[in-house]
């Protein structure tokens, strides 16, 4: 069994091994880390060459080795001279040195590593480097002292290469070693990240070797996916690395001592995140601060600020966080002082149930009054617009506008005093800022100061003009990118938010006036959990990395929070899944309404209904984490038609079909014919049958195809709902109700066909009016029917059939 290491038992590593004199380190992830996701990916930030040239060279150059002198082996100058044949050895030495150059911004040393030199050192022991490297020993002796600094450098007594002995650890590198230093083996420790090279490949020399295990499985399928999305939201940029992972080392330090899955998530996933927008938030604070002057006071907008002050306050920085209760509601509400404020918000919202409008514009007595002179169903919204606009209505609504506004003043106030010539800096989530269109005037108004808003996403619907940024936003992404992150972004408010209500008045005082919490307490103890997680990363994450020389890290955060926030997103892991799976998200409009944040039985269904362009039509809260379990590729494709606004049509995913025969009868005549089923998901198709306005019966004569078949539903409705691109639930659809001839249920949904006669038939509905209705038929071949049967069959009795 492989002796074994974990990186945080780093500096402890020669406890319990007696006989030790000499500590023998691997270099790349053992000592030095790199930012990127692989190695390759450091070639990204060479000038005047690609990553795949510099790939093809080095494979060329080994090439060559093993024909012409028969090793594997190289250095950085077989590999440039490959790169660039023609070229004189001036220019072969400037992009050697570029290389280096890159190296050295883009690595570090680990924490836990050094922390073991040292120890060594103290102990009296002598540290040596063996790494499988194309640079030479002074040029990796530079690198170190470059990265992790000179004084680390100066604690390595040798450093040994396999580009200079010519051979590998795998292939013998420390038989060479050994004969260097003429020491015992077995006096030896020797620790490296690679199992194969530093451990197969130095044990057989009596060395103890000793496996550093970086991560585990999950981890590292995890990361392997982050880089994945990375490149698809990051555009290869010359002179910049790609796969950038400046959390790699903090996970390895901190993931294994985290046992709790709830407090993992928050860890890994939701702590580089916020790492991230604390990062930039203190940038942002600075420049503000430079450029305005007076006091920018951090104003957290709850609840769902709630943990990006908790990591604020963690980061154990001078300025001060303020939790301010501005709900979308108030901040509506405070806003309509005017009518055109109130015309302005029926305009946007008119579209929503009356209930809805009559909550935000009305008191409660008001809107009783109001939604009890309304219409029962038909044109409920014009006559309730038209009381909204008599002009004892309006103001009221007027009246009662302003003295919100007051009472918002009173509690922004009582939270933090601004003096004129102050900057209130509103931090959320985002990704609108509609708190902030609402209150900016009236902030501004009432206390003289600048407003900026700043979001850990941004993706205004409308330009608003005001102060606003993100971390993510379109000063480095598109509006598609921008869109394809929100849609998902509600599992994010929910790990993030406070376990209260929302917001809905103030006190004459300020003090906030809410509704009670709609969330079930084991979703709070399990959001507390994630968010002692996130604090956890922000407060050990330092410890992982050193650093020779100070770099700005905020870029490599900013694109490192994009990809894993994309990740989690689009790609979440079965054991993310189960942590959320009985989150229910609240829609923080002064109602109470709650939904579930995703449930997987709705996409299966969705699937088998419309096949992939149910993706694009879908506005699921979750929709990935609902298609997890469908496979990788249809998550994939839909990342890859949210990020680049794809404008994929329904026959675009049309590549076979299945004429199905039918029999059409309107109680008189009866004719025969087919209908082109086409493919959705998992082997279904999808016929759509028109009936015109309820006239028709249908039978589907499966028999004549199948011997056996799935039926997976049969739906009535609207053929203007059908064709319409975004999908959404009507009370218009019904279930059908067939019956079968030669045809019997073995199974739910599963038929077997008696013969070739068999069929399903299916009365049309109840006729409603005179729009156009159609069958949406989805069923699955199972077993084709393989000959002709005789037509002497008996006619079948009828049955009605369960399930379909």
């Amino acid at each position: 069994m492989t002796d074994y290491i974990l990186p945080h038992a780093l500096p402890s590593a020669l406890d319990g091994r007696e006989g030790i004199q000499l500590l023998s380190l691997d270099c790349f992830d053992t000592l030095l880390w790199r930012d990127t996701h692989a190695p390759r990916d450091i070639f990204d930030a060479l000038d005047g060459v690609t990553v795949l040239q510099r790939q093809w060279s080095e494979m060329r150059a080994r090439s060559a080795a093993q024909v012409q002198h028969k090793r594997n082996e190289v250095t950085i100058a077989e590999i440039y001279r490959e790169m660039f044949p023609n070229a004189p050895k001036a220019r072969i030495a400037e992009a050697i040195a570029n290389e280096l150059d890159a190296e050295a911004r883009h690595c570090f040393a680990f924490q836990p590593t050094v922390a073991l030199i040292r120890e060594a050192k103290r102990r009296g022991l002598g540290v040596i480097i063996v790494s499988d490297t194309y640079l030479d020993a002074d040029q990796l002796r530079e690198l170190i002292a470059r990265a992790a600094g000179a004084d680390v450098a100066a604690l390595i007594d040798r450093i040994f290469c396999s580009s200079h002995y010519r051979r590998s650890k795998a292939e013998g590198l420390y038989e060479d070693v050994l004969k260097a230093l003429k020491c015992k083996p077995e006096t030896i420790l020797h620790i490296g990240d690679n199992r194969v090279a530093d451990v197969e490949g130095v044990a057989p020399f009596g060395v103890r070797a000793v496996h550093l295990k970086q991560f585990s499985h999950s981890t590292e399928q995890r990361l392997r996916l982050e880089s994945s999305i990375s490149a698809m939201l990051h555009a290869r940029t010359p002179g910049t690395i790609a796969a950038q992972q400046p959390h790699r080392a903090a996970l390895a330090l901190g993931e294994p001592n985290v046992s709790d899955p709830a407090e993992a998530l928050g860890f890994s996933v939701v702590g580089p995140v916020l790492h991230a927008f604390e990062r930039w938030l203190q940038q942002e604070a600075a420049a503000l601060q430079a450029e305005r002057g007076g006091t920018v006071h951090w104003l957290f907008l709850m609840r769902d600020g709630l943990l990006p002050m908790r990591m604020h306050q963690a980061a154990a920085v001078a300025a001060k966080a303020h939790p301010v209760e501005i709900s979308r509601f108030t901040a509506v509400g405070a806003a309509l002082s005017t009518e055109a404020a109130v015309e302005r918000y029926l305009h946007y919202e008119v579209g929503s149930p009356v209930e809805k409008l009559a909550k935000q514009l009305l008191n409660d007595a008001e809107a009783k009054v109001v939604l009890k002179g309304l219409p029962e169903k038909r044109g409920r919204t014009p006559a309730f617009l038209r009381e909204i606009r008599k002009p004892h209505r309006m103001k009221q609504i007027l009246r009662a506008g302003r003295a919100l506004a007051d009472r918002l003043t009173a509690h922004v106030r009582s939270i933090v005093d601004p003096q004129p010539g102050d900057t209130l800096m509103l931090i959320d989530l985002g990704y609108n800022g509609t708190v902030q269109n609402e209150v900016d005037a009236l902030l501004r108004a009432r206390f003289d100061v600048h407003v900026a808003g700043r979001y850990l996403m941004l993706r205004e619907q409308f330009s608003a003009g005001l102060d606003k940024k993100g971390l993510i936003d379109d000063s480095a992404y598109d509006c598609h990118t921008l869109e394809a992150i929100s849609t998902n972004v509600a599992v994010i408010e929910q790990i993030c938010t406070a376990a209260q209500g929302s917001t809905i008045d103030y006190s004459a005082d300020g003090a906030p006036i809410r509704t009670d919490n709609s969330i079930k307490g084991r979703q709070s103890d399990i959001r507390e959990r994630i968010q002692e997680g996130a604090l956890r990363f922000e407060r050990e994450q330092a410890a992982a990395r050193l650093r020779g020389t100070a770099v700005d890290e905020l870029p490599l955060w900013r694109n490192a929070a994009a990809a894993v926030l994309g990740r989690l997103l689009f790609l979440p892991q079965a054991h993310e899944l189960a942590v959320v799976s009985a989150f229910e998200h609240d829609v923080n409009q002064g109602i109470a309404d709650t939904v579930p944040l995703f449930d997987p039985a709705v996409a299966r269904h969705g699937l088998r209904q419309r096949g992939l362009i149910y993706l694009k039509g879908s506005e699921r809260m979750y929709l990935p984490a609902e298609l997890h379990g469908e496979g990788l590729p249809i998550r994939l494709s839909l990342l890859a038609q949210k990020r680049f606004g794809l404008p994929f049509k329904y026959a675009d995913f049309v590549d076979s079909t299945i004429s199905l025969p039918l029999i059409v009868a309107d109680g008189v005549h009866a004719s025969t014919g087919a209908v082109t089923a086409t493919p959705t998901h998992d082997g279904y198709y999808l016929a759509p049958i028109p009936i015109e306005d309820c006239r028709f019966s249908v039978g589907v004569q499966f028999g004549q195809l199948f011997d056996w078949v799935q039926v997976e539903s049969a739906v009535f409705m609207p053929v203007e709902d059908f064709l319409a691109e975004m999908q959404r639930t009507s009370k218009d659809r019904s279930d059908a109700a067939p019956s079968l001839e030669g045809m019997h249920q073995v199974a739910p949904h599963l038929f077997q066909c008696d013969n070739e006669y068999a069929f399903m038939m299916v009365p049309p509905p109840p006729r409603v009016d005179d729009r156009p209705m159609m069958l949406a038929l989805v069923f699955r071949p199972i077993a084709y029917r393989q000959a002709a049967e005789t037509a002497a069959a008996p006619l079948p009795s009828r049955a009605q059939a369960a399930h379909a």
